[in-house]
């Protein structure tokens, strides 16, 4: 529990009431300086100093904010603010959040590494027609990290970070694509290569694949922010979007006439996937702290949605002209 004592000059005291808005407080004055005291449980503590620091007009020596932790409270009032705060839905403050994903705009050569080698190991599943080993390769791959760094930084209104998240997963995913159709075409000079089933069944663009995507990404964005290690609850991303760009590489080279589909299949798993992970971000309350910043930040995340709908239709209706 902290106690907050105000000290402001007559003519601001009623900016610092409106920031105090819902809760109790007890006001004094002494000359033409009040004195408003407020307690407070120690998780809200930062929202509430930041709402009273832009209340009040710090260039006055008079004005000012003490912050002190009392021995004793006996109060009903906030023992019941206290009970309402655990029960309040749980919140990952900004900076820690920020703190986080700041490597997922990065792109470096672990990251290409680990997503090649992916990548590679699911051509050999997709060639051999054994899902365990495609599903293994997934465990090493590191792409839900421009996914859910995208749609955070979305959600905090960062576009030029958001844009550099976008930037890595492309980069990732073409990287994949490019190694795949260069190790299918060294390997069919060797031996014949034929499309097997897994192979087959990534080669038709399906809108349920797409409205699956929403799912896996709403669901792994959801895990990853409670907890969940990255390499478990990226698992189920990377398997909806790595092999079928493998597949893309590969039917470069080994059938050409699918690469349309195959990539159309592509494009909608991306698209979904962001789709999910945007609903997920949105629905954990991500958001700036300051209220200019959180107006900048709704109007980014509106025509973020805007943009993945308009796209989410185009590839709906791309699919349904590639069914007739």
């Amino acid at each position: 529990m902290k106690k907050i004592a105000i000290h402001v000059r007559e003519d601001g005291h009623k900016r610092v009431i409106e920031a105090l808005e819902d809760l109790y407080y007890t006001i004094s004055l002494a000359g033409e300086i009040y004195e408003i005291t407020v307690f407070t449980p120690d998780e809200n503590l930062d929202d509430l100093i930041e709402k009273i620091r832009s209340a009040l007009d710090l260039r006055y020596n008079d004005n000012m904010i003490e912050v002190s932790t009392p021995d004793f409270v006996i109060s009903s009032l906030l023992e019941r603010a206290e009970k309402k705060h655990v029960e309040k839905e749980e919140k990952t403050p900004v900076e820690k959040l920020l703190d986080s994903i700041r490597g997922y705009a990065e792109l470096d050569l672990e990251k290409l590494a680990l997503t090649s080698i992916a990548g590679l190991i699911a051509l050999s599943g997709l060639l051999l027609d054994n899902p365990v080993i495609i599903i293994g390769a997934m465990l090493l791959s590191p792409i839900i990290g421009p996914i859910y760094g995208f749609t955070v930084y979305v959600a905090l209104g960062m576009p030029r970070e958001s844009l550099r998240c976008l930037g890595v997963l492309a980069a990732l995913l073409l990287g994949v694509f490019i190694l795949s159709a260069i190790a299918t075409f060294l390997i069919s000079t060797v031996i014949p290569l034929a499309l097997t089933d897994e192979i087959a069944s990534r080669l038709v663009a399906n809108p349920i694949y797409t409205l699956m995507a929403v799912l896996l990404g709403f669901a792994a964005v959801l895990a990853f922010n409670r907890g969940i290690s990255e390499v478990i609850a990226g698992v189920a991303i990377a398997a909806a979007i790595i092999p079928p760009t493998v597949v893309t590489g590969l039917v470069l080279v080994l059938e050409p006439v699918s690469l349309i589909s195959s990539a159309l299949l592509v494009a909608g798993q991306i698209v979904g996937l962001i789709a999910g992970a945007l609903v997920a971000v949105t629905l954990l309350k991500v958001e700036p702290r300051e209220a200019r910043d959180k107006a900048v930040a709704k109007r980014y995340l509106i025509r973020s949605v805007v943009l993945i709908v308009l796209l989410f239709a185009l590839l709906l209706w791309l699919t349904w002209l590639m069914w007739r």
